[in-house]
């Protein structure tokens, strides 16, 4: 706290404390004891610290790329130890930004102050780096949605199909259940791609199928790698996933391959019941699903949809007070960048997420 002057613990009696052990915090905080979290990811990554609150400095989109200078007050968790993944130096992360369903997220916080309305996007430049993370309508480029599963905690949908190299995998018919433990998760938070065992097996097959000769070896005890020479978009199939109401996600070989080496490259695809602590067969659909394509959130509508999109370029936003239509311009993000997040506003926001500055 010494490096904030504006800056105030969170105790158990502030309503903020109450909607965050609604999502799974401490259920034993006293009246006027600091409200404190433990949280823990699907890898079996934790995190636990506490709650304060403190003045973020976002920036008001008012005119084409033009912005003022708006605060707002957030409560939000100060990590004190990381255990698991999160605490490797290799998986170390500066912070995440909570933007999910529950009422204690960013999102939710500046919607009830009547900053926003619960609606933001995504883009992730998967060439030049950096991207887009905006709150508010998104006017232009247009967006095909699905719904989202109610009453879940993440961003859970319907997933219905999976087709590779223009074939569908032959899959049991309730595999991506939403009623049972199952389901499909939508998640800018993972970098890779979950799939549960059969789903894991058939898709790696199909995709090995265009190149029998390649063999894949370990590396990091982790990751099945090959070898090849060439252009792997030529040399391996898109993978097409089927939402309700026929939204299709394409993932070409480019993002679902990254190179680790010269020739050589790791395949994103994982085995969910050998990834997740409890051998859960999830459908944890991550970043390289959804590089080069405007992701749509809109909590308001309980929807969420996508398009391939240039990510280093603008998007057009509403703004809701005066109904004017405004371009936002795409930032890099990489934490390399700046030591301040830039967030722009349109009547609600657009992030350019990097690192959080205080002020104060």
């Amino acid at each position: 706290m010494t490096a904030s002057s504006t800056g105030k613990l969170i105790t158990c009696n502030e309503e903020f404390c109450d909607a965050a052990v609604d999502y799974g915090q401490n259920s034993n905080c006293k009246a006027g004891k600091n409200c404190e979290y433990s949280i823990t990811y699907g890898d079996g990554s934790i995190t636990e610290g506490y709650f304060i609150r403190d003045n973020f400095r976002l920036d008001q989109v008012t005119g084409n790329l033009q912005t003022s200078t708006m605060n707002g007050s957030i409560g939000f968790g100060c990590s004190a130890k990381q255990s698991g993944e999160l605490g490797s130096s290799s998986e170390a992360v500066d912070g995440i930004i909570g933007f999910g369903q529950s009422n204690a997220s960013i999102l939710s916080q500046l919607a009830l102050s009547g900053k926003v309305k619960k609606i933001f996007s995504h883009c992730l430049d998967g060439n030049n780096g950096g991207g887009i993370f905006a709150i508010g309508d998104v006017v232009e480029p247009k967006v095909n949605r699905t719904p989202l599963v109610p009453n879940q905690q993440h961003y859970n949908v319907n997933l219905k199909a999976i087709e590779v190299d223009g074939q569908f995998l032959n899959l049991p018919t309730d595999i991506f259940d939403t009623r049972s433990s199952r389901g499909t998760i939508i998640d800018s938070g993972t970098t890779l791609a979950y799939l549960p065992s059969v789903v894991y097996q058939q898709l790696f097959d199909k995709m090995m199928a265009k190149q029998p000769s390649s063999e894949t070896h370990t590396v990091e005890n982790q990751f099945k790698c090959l070898y090849y020479k060439g252009n792997i978009d030529d040399g391996f199939p898109v993978v097409n996933f089927h939402f309700e109401n026929s939204l299709v996600l394409p993932v070409a070989p480019h993002d679902y391959l990254f190179p680790i080496n010269n020739n050589e490259y790791c395949i994103g695809w994982q085995n969910s019941a050998l990834q997740t602590r409890d051998g859960r067969q999830i459908t944890l659909l991550g970043d390289i699903v959804l590089t080069d394509k405007l992701v749509l959130y809109d909590l308001e509508n309980q929807t969420i949809g996508w398009t391939q999109y240039n990510c280093s370029s603008g998007i057009k936003v509403r703004d809701e007070a005066s109904g004017n239509v405004y371009t936002v311009g795409a930032h890099d993000i990489s934490s390399s960048a700046s030591s301040l997040l830039k967030v722009n506003v349109i009547t609600i926001v657009f992030f350019m997420v990097a690192v959080v500055k205080l002020i104060g």
